[in-house]
């Protein structure tokens, strides 16, 4: 079997790599009744991966630098695109080499053409895994049959369902279908209906629906919950042996009002020479949650902690998370402790590592902390007088850290986060802008340098681990950014292909109160790329930090564990080259299930805040609202309201009787006629349209006001712009369009919750 493989592969390479299956036919002289049987054999060594089909029934050679593997993500419109495993650019894939796939699926990718741009184009040949196995959705009874259509716009198939499968599903309610069959080139996908989450219009199901598309764990298995419940709440006398004793160190814990779960706690003391020591303690998750437990194994398939506005689908169950491993007030808990010296000037002198034990004095929020260092209030000073000189030392050093990871190069975009506002019944009645103060940079700086610490220590040693990396933005976007911003007299220096992280930071320093800086940060957040897991230090650009690891939150990230036990093996002398080399092979697979974990927490706490918002919309029709251009495509703006964070779409077809050219480098619509220009970071009036709660969507029109570049303002009666019946569907792009550029925005970019609540 083995040299007649070898036999055809030598043909075909002799015939240039690529060869037609009739010749291939003639060649080894298959009779018409031998076809088929041959046939068989061709297709095996496709799915063995030593050929891959092409269109005309031709069969070419698995070989080459042509051939990426990666996972595809396919958009709404039909198109997709293949994130590389090992890293790189994506490859788009048009929608017609997109058959017999689905979103997410691990796939080998052809790559058939790189534009002048460098983009590259290329058709699936084969797929190597299959990401979805159940499809949540409206299910739709036909006659003879039904169909389930997924609520993931990105999975464009629907599901058919045989009669027999329907159970007892009815006809327009939302569903859970698990896949039989999946689609070839001649078939849909099948399935059966194994779960019937309810109607449509039942706030519970909206949430549900979005759990279960995002294959979101909802409940603990019971070998999970057994585990969790028979860990002790109390520390007993065994648990403190070995561990460096801190409970007489004054230490808080600094958290938002609503927060439930404490995994970090800090302590601080000024010292002779004006130096600072810091104390940051973490919650010892890794001591209650063993390698290959069930905790464990549940832990990892969960990735992290999802968090949506009224309720958290935590990593670890409720005895652990908000248990023995929550440093809550006066009670003794477990931790491991990064104790960090630090100059005048920000430097951090020396930094140790060890197992603890501590007991938190106070359980302070973010309001109560601002309160007291930065609005003086009387009654916060008086309830906590004896925390006051610690609070001030704390401001001291987050304040010299700050200005020193600044004077390197840290990036911090200026763009203002939502927090949705809920009652008590759990509805949504307003949506504010997140308050970041004084007492979130204290906490987010002192988990910023142990992290950094950490990750340092580790990689000095030589020892496997995982790291929390960003990479440098591709060189095309920089240039492309560059040409953009000089329009408007702004420039960055670059060296080569590359640029410091300091030097984008000037920029948007120098961009800071003019009408360009709202614009200038949110293009160049767009060129950045997402941050993610590695087993390789390859830096942290935004953060412009060498080496950068996630340390602080085992409770919600399972990264944080593996470090968390990486560095207790490290200071225990356990680390072996057994050991090690186990590390080598098991961290990569890691840090795939990590990042991709993360990246579908993200989507779904994205999708439950569509979903409130559109909620929040829906009886809004007719008002109008202020609002920014947050997108701009050839089918018309994304617009965002200027206070209530709601982002919405005007369709082309509903602004001023122009025709509208799309000019991608200068983000931006220009009117033909009138020369009417909407870019990106413009402010507008919109009046709502249309709301579809299902999709999630609101849809806008432009209301009367345009506010210029440079302040100037234009006006225009509301009347220019009709109200045309909307159906709240985001109208597809040009097929010319699609094909031409290849691409949508990037999902992310360096910014998202860092150590305490922003992805760094």
């Amino acid at each position: 079997m083995k040299r007649r493989r070898e036999t055809v592969l030598e043909v075909i390479r002799a015939q240039g790599g690529v060869t037609a299956f009739r010749d291939l036919m003639l060649a080894f002289g298959v009779t018409k009744a031998e076809r088929e049987h041959f046939k068989g054999f061709m297709d095996k060594l496709v799915s063995e991966g030593h050929l891959v089909r092409l269109k005309g029934n031709r069969y070419a050679l698995s070989e080459g630098e042509n051939l990426v593997t990666g996972r595809l993500w396919s958009h709404p419109d039909g198109y997709g695109f293949v994130t590389p495993k090992e890293g790189g650019e994506d490859v788009y894939i048009p929608a017609r080499a997109l058959t017999g796939t689905m979103h997410g699926d691990l796939v080998e990718v052809r790559v058939e053409a790189v534009k002048r741009s460098g983009k590259k184009e290329g058709r699936i040949v084969r797929t190597l895994e299959r990401a979805q196995t159940r499809i949540v959705g409206r299910f739709e009874a036909l006659k003879g049959f039904g169909v389930v259509v997924p609520d993931e716009a990105r999975i464009s198939q629907q599901i058919s369902i045989p009669q027999k499968a329907w159970g007892r599903a009815k006809s327009g309610q939302v569903v859970i279908a698990e896949i039989t069959a999946y689609p070839t080139d001649r078939r849909k996908a099948e399935g059966q209906i194994v779960e019937v989450l309810g109607w449509p219009d039942d706030p519970e199901v909206e949430v549900r629906t979005i759990i279960a598309k995002h294959g979101l764990p909802f409940e603990f298995h019971p070998d999970v919950l057994a585990e969790a419940r028979a860990v002790p709440q109390q520390i007993g006398e065994a648990d403190r042996a070995g561990r460096t004793d801190l409970r007489d160190l004054v230490t808080v814990t600094i958290d938002g009002e609503t927060a439930r779960d404490f995994d970090d706690a800090v302590a601080v003391r000024k010292e002779k020479g004006g130096n600072i020591r810091l104390w940051v303690s973490i919650a010892d998750v890794s001591h209650y949650v063993k390698p290959d437990s069930p905790l464990d194994r549940e832990a990892y398939l969960r990735g992290t902690s999802v968090y949506f506005p009224d309720r958290c689908i935590p990593m670890l169950p409720e005895e652990l998370s908000n248990g023995i491993c929550s440093l809550n007030p006066r009670v003794e808990r477990l931790t491991q402790t990064a104790e960090m010296l630090f100059t005048r000037n920000g430097t951090m002198m020396e930094a140790s590592f060890y197992p603890s034990v501590i007991r938190s004095d106070a359980r302070l929020t973010y309001t109560i902390v601002r309160k007291i260092l930065a609005d003086g209030d009387t009654e916060a000073i008086q309830a906590h007088q004896e925390l006051i000189p610690h609070l001030e030392v704390m401001k001291d050093l987050a304040e010299r850290l700050t200005a020193k990871r600044r004077a390197r190069g840290s990036i911090d975009f200026d763009l203002p986060e939502p927090q949705i506002i809920l009652d008590i019944q759990g509805e949504m009645v307003g949506i504010i802008r997140a308050e970041r103060n004084l007492a979130h940079r204290i906490i987010e700086e002192f988990m910023l340098a142990a992290n950094e610490a950490v990750a340092s220590h580790i990689e000095a040693k030589g020892i496997p681990s995982l790291y929390r990396v960003h990479e440098p933005p591709d060189p095309a976007k920089l240039y492309d950014f560059k040409e953009f911003i000089f329009n408007f007299g702004f420039h960055f220096r670059m060296d080569g292909d590359a640029v410091e992280p300091a030097e984008l930071q000037r920029l948007l320093d120098e961009t800071a109160g003019t009408p360009e800086e709202r614009l200038i940060n949110q293009v160049l957040l767009r060129c950045m790329k997402q941050a993610r897991y590695s087993h390789e230090n390859l830096g942290h650009f935004g953060l412009a930090a060498r080496c950068y690891t996630h340390f602080t939150s085992p409770i919600r990230r399972y990264p944080d564990l593996v470090v968390h036990r990486v560095l207790k093996e490290l200071l225990a002398g356990k680390l072996t080259e057994k050991r090690a080399e186990q590390l080598e092979k098991s961290l990569p697979v890691t840090a795939e299930q990590t990042s991709r974990r993360e990246r579908v927490a993200m989507e779904a706490e994205r999708e439950i805040v569509a979903l409130k918002k559109a909620q929040f919309m829906r009886d809004k029709l007719g008002e109008q609202f202020d609002g920014y251009i947050t997108g701009v495509t050839s089918f018309g703006l994304f617009v965002e309201l200027a206070d209530l964070f709601v982002e919405g779409m005007v369709h082309v077809s509903t602004m001023r009787d122009d025709f509208y050219r799309y000019e991608e480098k200068q983000h931006a619509l220009i009117g033909e006629r009138l020369k009417e220009t909407y870019r990106l970071g413009d402010k507008v009036r919109v009046t709502v349209a249309a709301v579809s709660v299902e999709k999630k969507q609101v849809e806008f029109v432009l209301a009367g006001l345009h506010e210029r570049r440079g302040g100037a303002l234009d006006t225009a009666g509301t009347e220019e712009y009709p109200r045309v019946p909307v159906t709240g569907k985001r109208p597809k792009a040009p097929v010319e369009r699609r094909q031409e550029e290849g691409k949508v925005p990037r999902k992310g970019g360096a910014r998202g919750k860092g150590p305490r609540g922003r992805r760094r």
